[in-house]
């Protein structure tokens, strides 16, 4: 019930420009998310490199309402794969395609992508397409498709917690296409999603067991060390070596795990947000795991913040 709530609470405009607006809220924020602009995400980035790990550059937005919007998150992301380059920063990009305009219209939100996606083969790097609300799945997983036909750098995401997650999988692996295993971090009907953790921790298993013998260079993003002990004991099992695969997990949760695993020579990839539309992304940390919660209740009273 607190993760229905909190997931709510995302919608809120009100607690949105509180939040956002409070300088004690804002310092816990960058917790989880280390800055508002794309240089403060490349110096996150180039201290994962150092600490032996890689990076995924996501420019928070979402369920943009104009073109002009769109283009500018798209240009955005040109910018970052230009940078990566140009930094020798190993990270590649990953996007919503709501920022990219998909409200506005699939053929319109296809072409921002292909720009983007465009972009990232001519630098030898990958653009990944965010899984959003399942009322974007289908939309999400054509345009996908179509860029994939174009160009192998691009990938997309699935939601272990929905039901239909199997069918596409297999329906991605039909194209080669590179797939990032989560949980599902919003909130779903049970008529379509797993309603109980110990299901959608079943399904993640059941699909992480589908990916890893594809022969294609999947990831598996979850910070649950049950999951992860899962994944590499079914990895020893069918000799499917380290570097066939790798880990995934969020700017500034479990950094303790991410540190055990990259000295057990996983590869991991941390997901480094930046932007300023970063509320629904913070929330939605939050509802994931009490642990957050308590963390946020916690620095919020040190830090003497006041409604």
């Amino acid at each position: 019930m607190l993760r229905a709530l909190l997931l709510e609470l995302a919608n809120s405009s009100r607690l949105r420009r509180w939040i956002t607006s409070n300088g004690s809220t804002r310092r816990v924020a960058r917790r989880f998310v280390p800055g508002e602009d794309l240089p403060l995400a490349l110096d996150a980035a180039r201290n994962c490199n150092h600490a032996g790990m890689t990076a995924s550059l996501d420019h928070l937005g979402e369920n943009v309402v104009t073109r002009e919007d769109a283009e500018r998150a798209r240009a955005s992301y040109i910018e970052a794969l230009d940078h990566i380059a140009s930094e020798n920063i190993d990270a590649n990009v990953s996007l919503k395609l709501t920022h990219l305009g998909l409200d506005l219209g699939d053929e319109f939100c296809a072409a921002q992508l292909r720009i983007v996606t465009r972009r990232a083969a001519q630098l030898g790097n990958f653009a990944r397409a965010d899984m959003e609300g399942s009322a974007y799945t289908d939309r999400t997983l054509q345009i996908v498709k179509q860029a994939r036909a174009e160009t192998d750098a691009v990938g997309t995401v699935i939601q272990a917690y929905l039901y239909r997650s199997e069918r596409d999988i297999l329906d991605l692996l039909k194209i080669g296409c590179r797939i990032r295993l989560v949980k599902g971090a919003y909130k779903e009907p049970s008529q379509i999603a797993f309603p109980r953790k110990r299901e959608v921790d079943a399904n993640f298993v059941r699909l992480m067991k589908i990916l890893l013998p594809s022969g294609i260079y999947h990831a598996i993003a979850t910070h649950d060390p049950k999951m992860i002990e899962a994944t590499i004991r079914f990895a020893a099992e069918r000799d499917i070596t380290k570097d066939k695969f790798e880990f995934q997990m969020l700017y500034g949760i479990r950094t303790d795990l991410q540190s055990q695993l990259v000295r057990q020579g996983y590869r991991v990839r941390v997901y480094i947000p930046f932007g300023q539309d970063w509320f629904p992304y913070f929330m939605r940390r939050l509802a994931e795991r009490p642990a957050n919660l308590i963390f946020f209740a916690k620095n919020f009273l040190r830090g003497g913040a006041t409604v």
